[in-house]
């Protein structure tokens, strides 16, 4: 199978200082009048500007909206509509990092479809035709750029929808590696931990398919081999390249395969806690890997493979002893990142640790963990990490 197949949704262009050439694959898509979704940080990079000049040089029409917050809310979505419906574009461009890229699948929902954004949670959603989109990811993290489901949490109850239908993948996304050059290490180190889960993640979970196992280990390899490097030399372009490209491999995986219980941690983490996402997920995997390795032995063979191939085990080694290696080269990676290992830190009491456990096992993700979780399994985890 070719690293990115030509048979995907999303067609994929990695090039450095690819940006430039953004008002030339938005013209291919027939799109004249753009409405291009950001937040405040990419406009500040002067990141926007070349975009908007690219567009601008191919003739193009461009409106900005650049109110989009971290972890995005139906709020967000909401005031991006409202410029959408002023404007009248015919093609969105997302720019940014997984949160511009998935308001603007919002916006396109509502635009295109109307309603609320409550009506698109689940698959296969969409009422109408969608808008084409092009997705130009600032973060290697979410490998949303690549994927036909839009995270969007209710700005009341704060619970995460996952809003999704096939029509509402990018078209095109673009891998300029240019454009990570302005993150700050802390946040290089959380989105690239954020990518390592979806592959780890995706490669184990029930709805995993011969496609996703392929994006999973291609995606592991490539994460695992240039993270070291990225968060040691920030400005190696090519290890940026690679964090992109491996990034929107786990995306693609995710596509196929969905996530499993380290994510169904993460988000009650950064809701109650403040704990940025990526860190939450780098922090539960390592404990979510063994406890899955030890209760299926189906998964424990996975995990063992993806340690392999990644160069962390010998080819020869039992399945236990590759499985750990998986677990503490995934330990090595915080304290690379120079973040903890556990969730000690946060100091939280069995009260806490109890609220915790009963908001994971009702998110989403939970039910696709190879192993069943429920409020106990959560909790026994949460305890092994504290």
């Amino acid at each position: 199978m070719e690293l990115f197949a030509r048979s995907e949704k999303t067609r994929v262009v990695e090039e450095i200082g690819g940006v430039a050439r953004l008002g030339e694959l938005v013209r291919e898509l027939g799109g004249r009048r753009v409405l291009l979704v950001t937040d405040p940080g990419i406009v500040a990079a002067g990141h926007v500007e070349r975009g908007e000049a690219a567009l601008r040089a191919a003739g193009l029409v461009v409106e900005r909206f650049a109110d989009v917050h971290e972890n995005p809310t139906t709020a967000d979505v909401a005031r991006g509509l409202a410029v959408a419906r002023d404007f009248g574009p015919d093609l969105l461009v997302g720019f940014g990092g997984g949160s511009p890229i998935d308001v603007a699948k919002g916006v396109n929902f509502r635009v295109s479809c109307g309603g609320e954004m409550s009506d698109y949670r689940g698959r296969a959603t969409a009422t109408a035709s969608l808008l084409p989109l092009v997705a130009v990811p600032t973060t290697a993290g979410t490998g949303t750029e690549v994927q036909s489901f839009a995270l969007i949490a209710d700005a009341a109850t704060h619970q995460k929808m996952a809003c999704g239908d096939p029509s509402a993948a990018p078209k095109i996304a673009l891998l300029d590696a240019e454009l990570t050059l302005t993150l700050p290490p802390f946040v290089t180190a959380c989105t690239g931990l954020d990518a390592i889960g979806h592959a780890v993640e995706s490669a184990v979970t029930k709805p995993r398919t011969t496609v996703s196992a392929h994006y999973a280990r291609a995606a592991f390899e490539v994460l695992a081999a240039n993270f070291p490097r990225v968060v040691d030399v920030p400005t190696d372009l090519a290890a940026r390249a690679g964090m992109l490209r491996g990034a929107a491999l786990a995306g693609l995986a995710i596509e196929h395969s969905m996530l499993g219980a380290a994510h169904s941690l993460a988000n009650p983490l950064t809701v109650r806690h403040a704990l940025p996402h990526g860190q939450a997920v780098g922090t539960m995997l390592p404990y979510v890997v063994r406890f899955n390795a030890t209760l299926e032995p189906a998964t424990r063979q996975t995990y063992a493979a993806l340690a392999r191939s990644g160069g962390f085990a010998d080819a020869h080694a039992p399945d236990e002893q590759a499985t750990e290696a998986l677990a503490t080269v995934l330990i090595r990676f915080l304290r690379l990142a120079g973040l903890p290992v556990d969730l000690k830190p946060l100091g939280l009491d069995e009260r806490a640790l109890r609220a915790l456990a009963g908001e994971a096992a009702e998110q989403w993700t939970a039910q696709f963990n190879p192993t069943p979780v429920d409020p106990s399994a959560f909790e026994r985890l949460l305890n092994s990490a504290s």
